[in-house]
Formats: C-alpha cells, structure tokens, sequence
C-alpha cells in the first residue's frame, strides 16, 4: 500500500481527536507509514517511540509548516481550535500543502457544510472554500457534534443537578470522538473518497431532556433539562469562566440546536467506520466515571 503515496499524516496529532486517529491507523497499517504533525515535539514523543514520525508543524508559524508535508501524502488536517483565529492558520496549511504537493487533503469540516448558518460553521466554510480553490485532491469530513464536548465535564451537572441550555427541544445527533476518527482512519487509508462531501452524525438524535434524565439515571441522582434564555446562558457560561465571545458561539450553536441543524442522521458515519455509532449511554457513563475520580 505504501507504494501508491507517500505517508498518512495527521496534523494537531496530539489533539483530542488527532491522537485517536493515529490510535487508529496504527490497528491497521506499520507505524512508518504515519507521521504526525503536532507543534510540540516534546508532546509528540510518545508518539515518536512507537515508530510514528514527528514532523513539527504550528499553524500559527507558517515558517514552521514547511516540513509538514511531502508529494504524495495523504493528510488529515485537523481544523485549528482557536475560534477566531482559523482562517490565518488554515491558508497556511492549505498553501504549505499545496505547495508540497499532497496526493489528499481531508479536512475535519461542520456537519452541513455550506448550509450550516451558525457562527461556528464560518471559518470551516471559508477553509472548505480555500481548499476547493487549491485545486488540490480533497475529502470533506464534516463532523457533527462529539458526544465528549457534553460529557467530559459533567462534574457541574451532578453538583448542581441540572444541565442547562438554550436549545429547547432541539436533537443532537452526536457521536464519539472514537467514532470521527475511525472515518477519518477509514478515509486517510481507503480508495474512492476524492472530492467527496461526508456529512458525519451519530446514528440516534437526543434531546437536552432526554440527555438530562440519562445522566440522572446512571447517576442515581435527580438532573433536569434547564431551559434559559440565551442572554442569560451567556452569563452562566461566563460566569464559569468561559471568555464571552466563546459563550456567545456557544450560544449559538445551541440556537442552532433548537432550528435542527445538528439533528440530521445521515447514516454516512456508520457506514465509513463499517459499524453503528456509539451510544451517548456509553459516553455519559465514562464521564460520570471521571466525575467520580475527580
């Protein structure tokens, strides 16, 4: 396989989800054939002693891009998590990639793409458009919402017994960030994705409520769906501690929630992993299991 390219490379490789894509090519091809592109190398070198190459690559520093990709790659370029500041750093990727002359460039989108009308969704269209303009070989991966950025702090559910929100009724169709990266494994070593659009979701659609009593049944305690208005979401968020400009993309997305962009169950995820999507039962167990050894 090695022949037809030169490596897969995954960039902000020591990222939440960056990581779990090397975790899982390496079940399914040689460590050198992975290289992974992360900022700090000193991170990376766990990485780096199980066979994977380091190359150093910060988005922020486009001098420091130049040794991130190689003709005939295949990359998964894993979007900046920066909101605000994506656009500047993914040109640099886009162009140190196009001028390297990668054979495809897979970038983790938004689920709905161009039809996606929240404040988060901005800065991946303008890469999506970037990376279309590039005339490079591409993948689209637009991911819908990972179950993690729910439960991986639930601490302050359990405490004040209530998960609070401004999505109303409003459906996820989430999955785990396991999930998005075994597609993304998935593309990075399959044949026939170039030029293809995925629209990624978890294979059930919850509710804030339906969310709330399935922490409350797994933590034997009593947890309800808050609703709030947005302005006074904003201030809970900030008052926790988020900078206000995040709380108010925050928001928004749960505005979004509410208008059911973030609903859709396409069944594209499953069919890349070759499996149905992880239930969010299973994400909120690991999370109240964090919670606890806290």
């Amino acid at each position: 396989m090695k022949g037809t390219y030169h490596m897969l490379v995954v960039t902000g490789a020591t990222g939440h989800l960056g990581r779990l894509v090397i975790e899982a090519l390496l079940t399914t091809v040689p460590a050198d054939q992975v290289a992974a592109v992360a900022r700090d190398e000193e991170k990376a070198q766990p990485l780096a002693q199980r066979g994977v190459e380091v190359r150093v690559g910060d988005y922020d520093r486009p001098d420091t891009l130049g040794g991130a990709f190689r003709a005939g790659d295949r990359v998964l370029f894993v979007s900046g998590s920066e909101v605000g500041r994506r656009v500047p750093q993914h040109e640099a990727v886009v162009a140190e990639a196009r001028r390297a002359g990668v054979a495809l460039l897979a970038y983790t989108s938004i689920l709905g793409g161009p039809a996606a009308d929240f404040t988060l969704a901005r800065e991946h269209q303008a890469t999506e458009r970037m990376i279309l303009d590039s005339g490079l070989p591409y993948t689209f991966l637009r991911n819908g919402w990972y179950h993690e950025n729910y439960t991986e702090n639930l601490a302050p559910v359990l405490e004040h017994g209530a998960v609070v929100g401004s999505a109303g009724q409003g459906r996820v169709a989430s999955a785990s960030r396991a999930d998005y990266a075994a597609a993304a494994a998935a593309v990075l070593t399959g044949e026939g994705h170039e030029g293809r659009a995925y629209e990624l979701s978890g294979d059930v659609a919850w509710s804030y409520a339906e969310y709330a009593a399935e922490v409350a049944r797994q933590s034997g305690r009593e947890i309800v769906y808050s609703e709030v208005p947005p302005e006074q979401h904003v201030a809970i968020l900030t008052g926790a501690g988020l900078p206000e400009p995040l709380a108010r993309v925050l928001v928004d997305v749960d505005a979004a929630i509410g208008r059911g962009l973030l609903a859709g169950t396409t069944g594209e995820l499953a069919a890349l992993i070759g499996r149905p999507t992880t239930p969010l039962a299973d994400a909120v167990a690991e999370g109240i299991a964090a919670a606890k050894a806290a």
